[in-house]
């Protein structure tokens, strides 16, 4: 009997994760036995919670929230994309070191390009949130050449401190209150990675805004459209998509992170959608 190897992924909330199903998917794609299971780590015992994972023979985790910024802690050995967010997501756990790596950038990139055919040379970017989710995908953003980056913020100061992490004339920052401003009204996309759709309400974001948009993106998913993609429909936003492809992108990323082979996502991004849509 082949033994399967273990992945899993930790975070605390975890118990509403879509991981297993989907790198389950994955790996019938190849004919490959692994086992994946969510882990609830107590808040204070990230790492070991890990280090018992490890020590059992897992093999790599996903990490979610709220412990992105310790997980890149506990890695010995980092990717140049997890050392340019600071955060990690994806570990792989090796024999004698652990390998930090971050595939939320690359998930949100694969998903717009090739989902939804946003071509994000040259455009202009409105990123609102300045927390972990944005930090993992700036990077990212950047590499595919846009031409402005404004991260907006309840607090600014949040905001510039990321803008300084990343040291890019392109970045700008600012808070809620100035989108009013002329030079801050006008984006070809917009990225909620605020955790305001999970709580059901709206951003302080000007119509204008959303108005002038090509795309209004959330990072989160549902069944329906999140209430970032509602705000954003009713204030006069033609497009908009949630994150569930960004979700089954950033997967299939560490799945090849792990095991050196990227899985097709269109079919799984097809079942979970179905699944969601029947309240699965």
């Amino acid at each position: 009997m082949t033994v399967p190897d273990r992945y899993a992924v930790i975070g605390n909330p975890v118990a509403h994760s879509r991981s297993p199903a989907i790198h389950q998917r994955f790996a019938e794609q190849f004919g490959d036995t692994i086992s994946y299971e969510r882990i609830l780590a107590p808040l204070a015992e990230f790492a070991a919670t890990l280090d018992r994972f490890r020590a059992a023979g897992g093999l790599g985790v996903n990490v979610t929230v709220p412990f992105k910024l310790e997980a890149f802690a506990y890695a010995s050995r980092h990717s140049a994309r997890a050392a340019a967010s600071g955060a990690a997501n994806c570990l792989r756990l090796a024999a004698n070191e652990v390998i930090g790596d971050n595939t939320d950038g690359v998930g949100l990139v694969t998903d717009l390009r090739s989902r939804l055919s946003v071509n994000l040379a040259q455009a202009s970017v409105l990123l609102l949130g300045a927390g972990g989710a944005s930090r993992g995908v700036l990077r990212a953003l950047l590499d595919c050449g846009v031409a402005r980056l404004v991260i907006c913020n309840r607090t600014a100061a949040r905001a510039y401190e990321l803008c300084a992490l990343f040291r890019d004339a392109r970045v700008q920052a600012c808070d809620f209150g100035q989108l009013d401003r002329e030079q801050h009204r006008h984006f070809d996309l917009l990225i909620n990675a605020t955790s305001s759709s999970l709580a059901a309400a709206d951003l302080p974001v000007p119509g204008q805004v959303f108005q002038t948009a090509q795309l209004a993106y959330d990072m989160f998913y549902s069944a329906g459209p999140t209430a970032f993609m509602t705000q954003a429909r009713q204030a006069g936003c033609v497009r908009t998509s949630d994150g569930l492809g960004m979700l089954i992108e950033q997967a299939a990323e560490s799945y090849a992170v792990w095991r050196g082979k990227r899985p097709q996502t269109a079919p799984v991004y097809e079942w979970l959608r179905a699944q969601l849509a029947g309240g699965l």
